[in-house]
């Protein structure tokens, strides 16, 4: 898949239309082992006891990979079980919509889909799932596909410890404990005819921590949000995919923290803009802005290939002949949005021609509805405004200072926003000096993220922040739910309590 661009991404309930398309992907992932695939009554009888439980993965709209799964009551369930037990001769007689578990019975991913960590989707679906049905945990028996090279060296005990140590390489449960899951017992006899595992199962577990027992008061659902932020160090490249390669390694840092946004600074591209420094200033920026649908349609690939919300920062952009700082939102989903600075500075119109944005919205993503101002924005209040007044969750703030004064700004502006508009606001800055570039000169930064000062946020409303002047990620969870309580029983209810009938804040019609 690396030389395919990839535009959209969808997580879909499994239907038994899907039936044709669900059995040739099987075939595939299962090398076209006859009978390995799921019969049609198989399919609409899942769907109809469970349709939350079946779903499947495409990639511009062909089906690239499937997670199947039951509900158990496992005190039912014999702790030395088989596969067939579960599925009950292919009639599913164990699912039971009052259990406590959720059961995975399959999971795959196409060979040619393999390596864009789609199978992360799905278990983050089912782990979704769970914390929404209120179950206890996920369990399935994990097959030992690499087993039966070491089945005369070692036993299935000795064999999991050292796939455990790194000792030896098994990609099941190799992915399965990097997602979180842990080995509760092996199973002898698991799967009939799975001769690479010798028969043999380790039965997986996931333990949902917010799982309540039924008889106690269900307390409100909250969405909790990761954000991770990027403080970017300048430094010379020497090329666009050394610069590509170094923003990978941020976003694979954060994604592995399951992070549901990476977000990079204003103008983190500058370094490339060395190669042009014998130039005027205003040529030497143009000449960066050639770079910038590459590396947006690039950071696109990588917040699918990731499953993370990417934030881009800014970059120079022309339309025509005329000269922006715009930003993308690239969701996971494949989808993509534009954002652009409203407000330019002095010297970005004096030195380099810059014009001032006219576009601004809130934009929709499946972590909360978020709103975007590039660094000098963050000071006009009239803007936040109007992205709180369309509901805006969190506000994300890239920027470029070069002075202590100039950063200084951006933060006590970024944290009145928080305030005023009961919403959360991240600022990510860039770090070092670029000697090569003009214009440029040294960047002070400490990126943050900032809360409303209330009870159930931290009294100073400085949820996390980095070292200052230091390379570095920061990942801070916000909760979503802990918004909605400010708005209705915060001591100050700052949205509430406007006076719309002294003033208001409006959108001048275009």
């Amino acid at each position: 898949m690396e030389d395919h661009k990839i535009n959209n991404i969808e997580l879909s309930f499994l239907t038994v239309g899907d039936f044709e398309e669900l059995k040739s992907a099987t075939l595939e992932a299962y090398g076209g082992v006859l009978n390995s695939y799921w019969k049609k009554d198989h399919i609409a009888r899942l769907t109809s006891i469970f349709s939350e439980g079946q779903v499947v993965i495409r990639i511009d709209g062909q089906l690239a990979g499937c997670a199947l799964s039951l509900i158990v009551d496992y005190d039912k369930i014999d702790d030395n079980h088989t596969y067939a037990d579960i599925i009950e001769g292919d009639k599913f007689k164990n699912h039971d919509p009052e259990g406590d578990v959720l059961y995975g019975i399959d999971v795959f991913i196409k060979p040619e889909f393999r390596g864009l960590r789609l199978g992360r989707r799905l278990y983050d679906y089912r782990k979704e799932l769970c914390e929404n049905l209120n179950l206890k945990g996920i369990v399935f028996g994990g097959r030992m596909p690499n087993f039966h090279k070491y089945k005369d060296q070692y036993s299935p005990k000795e064999y999991i410890q050292k796939v455990k140590r790194k000792e030896i390489h098994d990609p099941v449960l190799n992915f399965q404990t990097s997602n979180d899951f842990h080995p509760l017992r092996i199973i002898k006899g698991y799967l009939e005819g799975d001769t690479a595992s010798s028969e043999y199962a380790v039965l997986m577990e996931w333990d949902n921590i917010y799982y309540t027992k039924p008889n106690k008061k269900a307390s409100s659902v909250k969405t909790v949000v990761r954000l991770g932020l990027i403080q970017w160090q300048m430094r010379p490249y020497n090329g666009l995919d050394d610069l590509m390669q170094q923003v990978e390694y941020f976003v694979d840092s954060v994604s592995a923290y399951r992070s549901d946004f990476a977000v990079f600074p204003e103008f983190f591209n500058a370094p490339l803009m060395a190669k042009y420094n014998h130039m005027h200033e205003p040529q030497a920026i143009r000449e960066l802005a050639g770079y910038t649908q590459i590396i947006v349609e690039k950071m696109q690939q990588l917040s699918i290939s990731y499953n993370i919300n990417i934030i881009t920062g800014s970059m120079p952009e022309l339309v025509g002949d005329v000269l922006y700082n715009v930003g993308y939102l690239c969701r996971r989903d494949g989808s993509l949005e534009r954002y652009e600075k409203i407000h330019v500075t002095p010297d970005e119109a004096k030195v380099w021609g810059m014009q001032r944005g006219s576009e601004l919205k809130t934009f929709e993503t499946d972590a909360g509805k978020i709103g975007i101002l590039i660094c000098y924005d963050s000071e006009f209040p009239e803007l936040s405004r109007l992205l709180a007044d369309e509901g805006m969750d969190i506000l994300f703030v890239p920027f470029l200072t070069d002075t202590q004064n100039g950063y200084s700004r951006v933060r006590l502006c970024a944290q009145a926003r928080a305030i005023e508009n009961e919403c959360y606001v991240a600022i990510a800055g860039s770090v070092g000096n670029l000697p090569n570039v003009s214009n440029m000169d040294i960047q002070y930064a400490q990126s943050a993220v900032f809360t409303p000062c209330d009870f159930a946020f931290p009294s100073n409303g400085i949820k996390a922040e980095t070292t200052p002047n230091t390379e570095m990620i920061l990942v801070a969870d916000v909760d979503l739910g802990l918004l909605r309580e400010l708005n209705s029983f915060g001591a100050v209810k700052n949205l509430k309590d406007r006076r719309k009938d002294v003033y208001d804040v409006i959108r001048v019609s275009k």
